[in-house]
C-alpha cells in the first residue's frame, strides 16, 4: 500500500473512532435529558423523535414512532397515553385521511427542550465556526452519506456470522 492509500485509511479510521465517540455521546445527551426532566430514558427518546420529526416538517404517526424507539405497538401506545396524560405528547388528526393519527410535542415539552437543547445548539455553532461554509457543507454531506449506509445496512440485516455461531 502506498502513502496516500495508508494515510487515506489512517483518516478513515480516525473517521469511525470519532463517530462512534459522538454515538456514546448523544447516547449520554440523550439519557442526561430524560434525567433532566425526570422522564424514563424511553420516554425522553420518544419525545426528542417526535420533537426533531415535527421540526423538520415530517411529524411522527405512532406506528412510525414506535419503529423509530423499538418498542411494540402496545408499549408505545401506553408510552403515548402517559406522555399525552403528562402534556409532552398531543394526538392530532390533520391529515386528510381522519384515522391518521399525527404526533406533536406539548408546548411545555417544547420549551423544556428548548430550555435544555439552546446551549448545545449554541456550542456546536462556535465549534463550527471557524470552517468555511464549503468544509461545513462537505461535512454535510459526509453525514448524510453515512446516514445512508447505515440505513441500508439496517434494511439489508447482517450477513449470518461465517463461524456460524448463532445460538
Amino acid at each position: 500500500m502506498d502513502q496516500p492509500d495508508e494515510q487515506r485509511k489512517a483518516l478513515q479510521e480516525q473517521v469511525h473512532a470519532r463517530l462512534l465517540v459522538y454515538g456514546a455521546d448523544h447516547v449520554d445527551l440523550r439519557r442526561s435529558f430524560a434525567t433532566w426532566l425526570q422522564l424514563h430514558p424511553t420516554d425522553a427518546a420518544a419525545l426528542i423523535e417526535v420533537a426533531n420529526t415535527e421540526h423538520s416538517g415530517a411529524p411522527l404517526t405512532p406506528a412510525r414512532l414506535s419503529e423509530r424507539i423499538n418498542l411494540s405497538p402496545a408499549a408505545t401506545s401506553a408510552l403515548l397515553n402517559r406522555m399525552e396524560e403528562a402534556g409532552h405528547i398531543v394526538r392530532t388528526r390533520e391529515h386528510s385521511d381522519r384515522r391518521v393519527v399525527t404526533l406533536r410535542a406539548g408546548e411545555q415539552a417544547k420549551a423544556l427542550a428548548e430550555q435544555y437543547f439552546t446551549p448545545l445548539a449554541a456550542r456546536l455553532d462556535q465549534a463550527m465556526a471557524h470552517f468555511p461554509p464549503d468544509v461545513l457543507r462537505q461535512f454535510a454531506d459526509l453525514l448524510h452519506d453515512i446516514h445512508q449506509a447505515i440505513r441500508t445496512q439496517l434494511a439489508e440485516g447482517p450477513q449470518p456470522p461465517a463461524d456460524g455461531l448463532v445460538h
